[in-house]
């Protein structure tokens, strides 16, 4: 064990919102065609002011007319396709031709409102590499030609030597060469515990030194480094990934078609099949035009997904996207991150072994009081929340990559670290200690030698804790309908076994690189019955993979990369969220389809009765309009929803 003389945890600060150019424009067009919705309206029933009425419309119509008619002359003449836009500004313009310019205000505010829903979550790739390239520091002092210098990042070349002090990152793969520290690697491998590094070992870009300086040999320049292959990677998966599309987004090309061929046929029909005057055959197709408009077809999905995702910030589950909610509704493997994920990510003492438990833990948190290494910490916050009183140690010295010695009351050597250590003050243990120690490797555990000059003390286990009822959280996210849950984590063999078999996990994969796991979500994927795959995570080394799933799931505690990749945000850092989020998001599904079935039923009905003449325009509004009031009441409804 080796110790830390400062402590250099890199903060994470808190993720916050930013309104984007894109989204600043979309929100005012927005409230301006509402705005001028609630004036022309004021002006035609309240006030009964033509010109108040007609500049308060007029304003409607180019606020939630022109951007959607732009995008939907873009869809046509660009991509060759027919999407609701048109149909919706020329069910307006038709509205307004027949004296009905409030009803064709309301269908260009809830179309633009339905779009300005999806705007804030755009630009996430863009956000997500340049949080990950962060990691990389701008420079870092070479020795060259006996002389330490600063060197900017581009400028360091295979063979340079490294420079690297306690606190610093390491700005390129290195090999070791001088000197020894420990290294915390959780931004790349998501190894929990901190690892010794010696003469001949790999330092791994991005990662952070602990403690003690050390000199490193670069092998590969920045740009082909481990932190480098990881943007790649990233930037990979944000591409592969697939997008879900909600049923009313399937039918909108076709649906859009047909309206627009019925409507001139309408007409033709009336006009000329029938006989009908000009004016009498116009208004029925202007009432079909109206009572076929997609309002409540193109509201069905936003209000309910709206409704979905306020009722899950309020129960502390951020969804970044409709998009994501719809998606979880088809999850049914789960692949989680252990460390920080199903674990705290903060080392815990498990076990000592002593003849004397009081006296070998007062010593030990009196060495280890000298230290922030996370181990330390461990023994120190165990012996205080035991009571156990700290022994007065003095001119206590780290020895990186063995542990921590100093001299006692009665001037003898004390020591804490690992077996190196014990052999250098020629302290053996004997069978019952050797067998703990054996024990504790085989748990993942680390351990700590705690002696008195050639007296070894006690053996102590160290381990990350699990996370606060993250057992029953499993359990609920299986009764929810998730039959493949699934550990993944760079840790060792036996650390994952232990956690695997602790949490009743019947499938687990460790030892494994951010490539590792991009590979096997997609292999998840493959597999029979596997349903869409969800990836929860929180640090760097998961946002390959938090990208590349269906959806991908971190945890608030987690760093600024994993939240930026994922999908949906765990606020709380509270797993037991998660089966809560995974049945709304189903009863969501299921209120969509209703919502869809319903305002197609109407629509299907109505409008044949329009085009006979049997709907007048009045009671056609009434059914458009109490269409969309309904389906929007259906998705209110989720609002009461409780995770």
């Amino acid at each position: 064990m080796t110790t830390q003389t400062l402590n250099t945890t890199p903060q994470r600060a808190a993720p916050r919102f930013t309104l984007t150019p894109q989204l600043r424009l979309a929100v005012t067009l927005t409230a301006l065609t509402l705005a001028g919705l609630l004036t022309g309206a004021a002006g035609e029933f309240l006030l009964r002011v033509p010109a108040i009425m007609w500049a308060g419309y007029i304003l409607a119509f180019l606020a939630g007319g022109i951007p959607a008619g732009r995008e939907a002359l873009r869809s046509l003449f660009v991509e060759r396709k027919l999407d609701v836009d048109l149909l919706m500004v020329l069910a307006a313009l038709g509205a307004a031709s027949i004296g009905q310019a409030a009803d064709g205000a309301i269908l260009l505010f809830l179309f633009s409102l339905s779009n300005t829903l999806q705007d804030w979550a755009m630009g996430r790739t863009s956000s997500a590499i340049q949080a990950l390239m962060n990691l990389n520091p701008e420079g870092a002092t070479v020795l060259r030609g006996g002389q330490e210098k600063w060197c900017e990042l581009g400028d360091i070349r295979i063979g340079d030597i490294l420079v690297v002090r306690p606190g610093e990152r390491v700005a390129a793969d290195a090999r070791v060469t001088r000197g020894q520290t420990s290294v915390d690697e959780s931004p790349i491998t998501g190894e929990s515990v901190p690892v010794d590094k010696a003469p001949g070992a790999e330092l791994a870009s991005g990662t952070v030194n602990l403690n003690g300086s050390v000199q490193a040999e670069v092998i590969r320049p920045a740009g082909e480094s481990t932190l480098a292959r990881l943007v790649g990677l990233m930037e990979q998966a944000q591409t592969q990934k697939s997008r879900t599309e909600s049923l009313a987004e399937r039918w909108e090309s076709p649906y859009a078609l047909t309206v627009l061929l019925a409507v001139p046929a309408v007409y033709a029909l009336l006009r000329y099949g029938f006989g009908l005057s000009l004016d009498t055959a116009w208004y029925r197709a202007m009432t079909f035009m109206v009572v076929a408009s997609p309002c409540a077809v193109v509201i069905s999905t936003p209000a309910v997904m709206l409704s979905a995702m306020a009722a899950a910030a309020r129960g502390g589950v951020l969804f970044k996207s409709s998009a994501a909610l719809d998606a979880l509704a088809d999850v049914r493997t789960v692949a989680f991150d252990k460390t920080g994920t199903l674990t705290q990510a903060k080392m815990t003492l498990t076990r000592v072994v002593a003849d004397d438990e009081g006296a070998a833990l007062a010593l030990a948190a009196g060495l280890e009081a000298h230290s922030e290494h996370p181990i330390a910490q461990a023994v120190v916050t165990a012996a205080r929340e035991r009571g156990v009183t700290p022994e007065h140690v003095q001119d206590a010295q780290a020895i990186p990559g063995h542990g921590i010695e100093a001299r006692g009351a009665d001037g003898a050597v004390v020591w804490a670290g690992n077996t190196r250590l014990a052999g250098r003050n020629g302290a053996a243990l004997n069978a019952a200690q050797h067998a703990a120690l054996t024990e504790l490797g085989s748990q993942g555990s680390s351990s700590v030698i705690v002696g008195r000059g050639p007296q070894v003390l006690g053996v102590m286990g160290v381990a990350d804790a699990l996370r606060p009822g993250i057992a029953q959280a499993l359990t609920e996210l299986r009764a929810s309908g998730i039959t493949h849950p699934v550990m993944l984590t760079g840790d060792r063999q036996e650390v994952a076994q232990t956690v695997a078999a602790e949490l009743g996990l019947n499938e687990y994969r460790a030892e494994l690189l951010p490539e590792d796991k991009l590979r096997i979500i997609g292999e998840l994927g493959a597999q029979p019955g596997a349903g869409r795959v969800a990836m929860v995570g929180d640090g760097v080394n998961d946002a390959p993979a938090l990208a590349r799933a269906d959806l991908g799931i971190a945890v608030a505690s987690g760093t600024d990369v994993a939240i930026e990749s994922a999908d949906m945000v765990l606020m709380r850092s509270d797993l037991g969220k998660l089966a809560g989020a995974v049945r709304l998001a189903r009863d969501a599904r299921r209120t969509v389809i209703t919502n869809l079935v319903f305002a197609f039923g109407v629509i299907l009905i109505v409008a044949p009765l329009a085009v006979a003449g049997k709907v007048p325009l009045p009671l056609g509004v009434i059914a458009h309009e109490g269409g969309t009031v309904f389906v929007v009441f259906m998705g209110l409804r989720l609002l009461r929803h409780r995770l």
